[in-house]
Parts: C-alpha cells; sequence; structure tokens
C-alpha cells in the first residue's frame, strides 16, 4: 500500500508534470470507485491543474477551483505517459479505474490490481468535503506536530497496541503497515506496547524515530518518477517484508505476527528483549 513518502513523491511528480496543463479527457473506467456525483467528472475538463496537495494518504489535484481527489487504498498506483494511448480500456474490464488526459496529450491512468477494490476518486469543491480527509488525525511531518501533540494523540489512544494506532489514520496521517513496523523497529519497541505506556524518554524516542524514518523516506522518494517508487521503497525497509532475514541491527532472525488479513514483522533481537511474540493465528493453526 502506498503511504505518506510514496503519496507525498506522487503529489510532487503531479506538480512538476501536471501544473499549468488542461484537462482535456475524463475517462471512468471503474464506476464504483467515484465516490461524489454532485460535481461532475466532466467538470473538470477545460480548466487548468493549479496545484497538487497532500492530506494522509489523499492526493489532490486543484483544477481551477475543483478538487479532483484519490486514495490508492492497498493495490492502486498512478501510471503516468508523456503520450496517452488513443484507445481506452473497456469498462469494468482491466486495472484502470480513471483516465485523465491533459491537452498536450500526455496524462496518467489510476489503476487497481486484485479483485478487492477500494481504489476511491472525489470530485470536491473543497478537499475537506472528502469524508476521509475531514477525519484524519494530525500529519507527522507538519511543522505543527511535536512531541506534545505525539504525547496527546498516544493519550487518547488510551491501551492500544502501538502499532495499531501507528495505522490509524485518525490518529496519525499517512502510515500504514510498512512504516509503521520501520518506526517500531528505530524506536527499539516492541508493537503490542500500550500506546499510553510510554515515558518521557521512550515518548522521545518514538517521535524522533516517526520523524526520521518518515522524513529519510520522502528524501529517498523525492524527485523519482512514479514507476521507480515501489522497488526504492522496497528496498529501503529493515524488518518490513524481512521475514527469516537476519536484523541489519542486530543480526537477530526477523519474525512475523500474522493476521486475517495482513502481517507485521519485528526484531525481537531489537525490540522484545529477544523474546518472540504471541502469533494467535499461528497457534490455532497448531492445535
Amino acid at each position: 500500500m502506498p503511504e505518506l513518502p510514496e503519496v507525498e513523491a506522487l503529489r510532487g511528480f503531479l506538480e512538476r508534470n501536471s501544473r499549468g496543463k488542461v484537462v482535456a479527457e475524463t475517462h471512468l473506467l471503474a464506476f464504483p470507485s467515484l465516490k461524489t456525483f454532485e460535481v461532475p467528472l466532466t467538470a473538470l475538463q477545460g480548466l487548468e491543474v493549479t496545484g497538487v496537495d497532500r492530506r494522509g494518504k489523499f492526493i489532490g489535484l486543484d483544477v481551477d477551483g475543483l478538487w479532483l481527489v484519490f486514495h490508492l487504498a492497498r493495490a492502486g498506483w498512478l501510471t503516468w505517459r508523456d503520450e496517452m494511448p488513443a484507445s481506452l480500456p473497456r469498462a469494468g474490464r482491466g486495472p484502470v479505474a480513471l483516465r485523465l488526459v491533459f491537452d498536450d496529450g500526455s496524462g496518467f491512468d489510476l489503476t487497481e490490481a486484485g479483485t478487492q477494490k477500494g481504489l476511491a476518486l472525489y470530485v470536491v469543491n473543497h478537499l475537506q468535503d472528502v469524508p476521509g480527509i475531514a477525519g484524519l488525525g494530525p500529519d507527522p511531518l507538519a511543522d505543527d506536530f511535536t512531541p506534545q501533540v505525539l504525547a496527546q494523540v498516544l493519550a487518547t489512544a488510551g491501551r492500544s497496541q502501538l502499532k495499531r494506532v501507528l495505522r490509524d489514520q485518525h490518529v496519525l496521517a499517512g502510515i500504514g503497515n510498512a512504516y509503521s513496523d520501520e518506526i517500531l523497529h528505530a524506536a527499539r519497541m516492541s508493537p503490542f506496547k500500550p500506546a499510553n505506556g510510554l515515558d518521557e524518554a521512550e515518548l522521545t524516542q518514538l517521535y524522533e524515530a516517526i520523524r526520521g524514518e518518515l522524513t529519510a523516506a520522502v528524501e529517498r522518494a523525492s524527485g523519482l518518477a512514479a514507476q521507480e517508487l515501489k522497488d526504492t521503497k522496497r528496498a529501503a525497509m529493515r524488518v518490513h517484508g524481512r521475514t527469516g532475514q537476519a536484523c541489519p541491527v542486530c543480526g537477530s532472525t526477523i519474525l512475523e505476527v500474522s493476521y486475517a488479513d495482513s502481517s507485521l514483522q519485528y526484531c525481537p533481537g531489537c525490540q522484545t528483549g529477544g523474546k518472540p511474540l504471541a502469533d494467535r493465528r499461528l497457534s490455532r493453526l497448531l492445535k
């Protein structure tokens, strides 16, 4: 799933490549992906892109006062072409959800792989008209995100596990499964640690890990073309997706906890005092 660093890089890519261009064509090919109807998608045609913004994992194109907003969900992506093909894919067939073409012939497809569809499109007058944006927590890379803000959101989360809290978009905007693993590894904290159980030193440690990991990831992704972002993200992961490999920090074997639709990875040497975490799903399978 694209997370804050990749979405920010896509925002920058679109800013460089689409700002100042006029929308010539809009083709909705996966009808359930469009979540708003008050402003039609065709209203964008003939208008100029005047800016590109990000809110959490949402990207918004400011099209002369109207906003085209999209969320790529788990398996969505953006494919840019300097010259868009003349023929259209069949609606409802294949991965393309939206095709947008600019007046110079360039443009992009929003695509989504797999059968579980979550990619969402909105055409609105204001970014806050998108329900998912209105409910977002603070952005962890914003200037006003301080250790005090982090302390407040963790206190509100109570005894919820840190892994779950970091991924909750109502608590912090933009962090997902991969970077929450990397942040907790950098902070040397168990994914199961209660959110309200951190002392002052641990709070500072977690804050620095959040800012450090996300800032470094944004810097790695900055300036890359859209098609390069996925491989760059995977290559930089120390624990996420590395089950069975050696931790690059301490050499311990990276372990995994599996859930019904996701998993987390962690280093027992760095994060849990050498103790493996209980994998309830695996325990049930072994009974």
